[in-house]
């Protein structure tokens, strides 16, 4: 007889006491069974507390929410919102917490008064203290708002504190930029070692980047030029200066900075080339582009699957087809593997070329083959080709395949061609019914079908939908109701 059975067949106190003295292995397994037991019941129980204390904290912090919404909304400026907070008996009882703050911080996000309002009735209670987070979101709304005294005076609040990061200086370095107050943002730089930072190349490279996304670049190369004798470089300073040329489209510049990145023993990387191939793409060189992929080759430096699509999109938009699928074979000799958006692009190109059986051979054999789940994008431009070629049953195809395959949901971009198909080949009253009823379906369809109705100009369209809008009054009621709050 197993343990087990002796324990199940003990009936009696004095049952237990005979079974232990025969077998004392048995008072083992009656300590593990009431431990395990009581454990269980225990962490049962402290599951189900931990729960409830969850919901309990998330209602709060759901009703302190509500009820300081319902009071912010009442001054015209910061001062006037945090003395409606202050002499309101219905604040009294809310106690600040970081997501209370930080849930009110996104709220009024764009509403800078209300933000800071609220911020400075946090601080005023004694056993709360602002989280660095918390101090880096208002900083971002005042300097977004352009609020740049106040702003001011927040960080010198986070330096008494020594809560000042370089994440923190990027955003106030970004805001005085974006507002053209680039020289603010150099005298950041200057006093960071009075706010508590370092000057180093990655401080220096903040500075640069910050300027140069602006589009300020010969500002910030006469910054490092001043900087470079004190502050090393390295291979990220010179990739902020190439984007930062080509942003400005000064692109002999962007290669010159390649030739000077080398003399400091600083190798071009993928992103480097990328950049200004991007740049010579938008400008339609393309011998210039050809140049670089070679340069990139004899530099051990092999172009990605980004630059190849870069490179082909530029040749397709342009009409040179040829020269685009001629990509594809250079990109295969290199090695280089196809990813999602590399595919994407070749069925478009493939369809603007009219070679509708070798983009279908790439969407049906080849990405599987390869592994590659298509997107949304994928099954529109399939859509979209086989309407442009008046193949609208094989494009109502794909938007079956699509709606089966659970991947991914049809969108405004793919049903558009199909609609502008329906009144083309005249099937209002059958295939059009069904697309608008299907876009019914779900809230983000209905979204969608607002939005084009917004584009139609044409009235033989509009008769047309209103004569189904008639047709469908209730579903159309329920579908005005649902956009009309969004």
């Amino acid at each position: 007889m197993t343990m087990v059975r002796k324990f199940l067949k003990v009936g009696s106190t004095k049952s237990i006491y005979r079974a232990v003295v025969r077998d004392p292995s048995c008072i083992c397994y009656l300590v593990y069974s009431s431990r395990t037991l009581f454990s269980s019941l225990s962490n049962c129980h402290h599951a189900e507390a931990r729960e409830f204390w969850h919901k309990e904290q998330s209602q709060d912090l759901t009703r302190s929410v509500d009820i300081l919404t319902a009071k912010i909304g009442k001054g015209n400026s910061e001062e006037d919102i945090l003395q409606s907070l202050i002499s309101d008996e219905a604040v009294t009882d809310i106690h600040p917490s970081q997501n209370l703050i930080n849930r009110l911080l996104i709220r009024y996000k764009d509403d800078w008064k209300s933000a800071l309002g609220i911020f400075k009735w946090a601080s005023l209670h004694s056993n709360f203290k602002h989280s660095p987070e918390s101090y880096d979101m208002i900083i971002d709304i005042l300097g977004r708002m352009k609020v740049m005294e106040k702003m001011r005076e927040i960080l010198e609040e986070m330096r008494q504190e020594s809560f000042i990061t370089l994440s923190t200086i990027s955003k106030v370095m970004r805001r005085f930029v974006g507002a053209g107050q680039w020289k603010d943002a150099v005298r950041i730089f200057d006093d960071l070692q009075f706010l508590g930072l370092e000057k180093n190349t990655e401080s220096m490279n903040v500075l640069l980047d910050t300027l140069c996304k602006e589009k300020f670049v010969e500002q910030a190369r006469e910054i490092y030029l001043e900087l470079k004798h004190h502050i090393a470089p390295n291979a990220n300073t010179f990739n902020i200066f190439i984007h930062g040329w080509c942003k400005i489209r000064r692109v002999e510049e962007a290669h010159w900075t390649i030739q000077e990145m080398k003399g400091y023993g600083c190798l071009p990387c993928v992103i480097s080339y990328s950049i200004i191939i991007q740049c010579y793409c938008q400008e339609q060189n393309f011998n210039k582009v050809y140049l670089l992929l070679d340069e990139m080759q004899a530099q051990n430096c092999s172009p990605n699957v980004v630059t190849y699509t870069t490179v082909m999109c530029a040749l397709a938009k342009a009409e040179k087809i040829d020269e685009a699928l001629q990509i594809v074979q250079r990109m295969n000799s290199a090695g280089c593997k196809p990813d999602l958006l590399f595919y994407n692009s070749l069925i478009y190109t493939l369809g603007r070329a009219g070679r509708i059986d070798d983009a279908t051979h790439v969407f049906k054999v080849v990405m599987p083959k390869a592994g590659v789940v298509p997107n949304s994008s994928t099954y529109n431009s399939m859509i979209a080709m086989f309407c442009y070629i008046a193949q609208e049953e094989r494009a109502f195809g794909i938007l079956k395949e699509m709606e089966g395959s659970g991947i991914c949901k049809p969108d405004i971009q793919t049903y558009h061609p199909l609609i502008k198909s329906c009144f083309r080949i005249r099937k209002i009253d059958s295939w059009l019914n069904d697309i608008l009823n299907d876009m019914i379906d779900a809230s983000e369809h209905s979204i969608c079908l607002r939005r084009w109705l917004i584009k139609i100009s044409c009235l033989d369209i509009e008769l047309a939908v209103y004569s189904w809008m008639k047709s469908n009054g209730k579903i159309w009621m329920k579908l005005l109701i649902k956009s009309s709050f969004l």
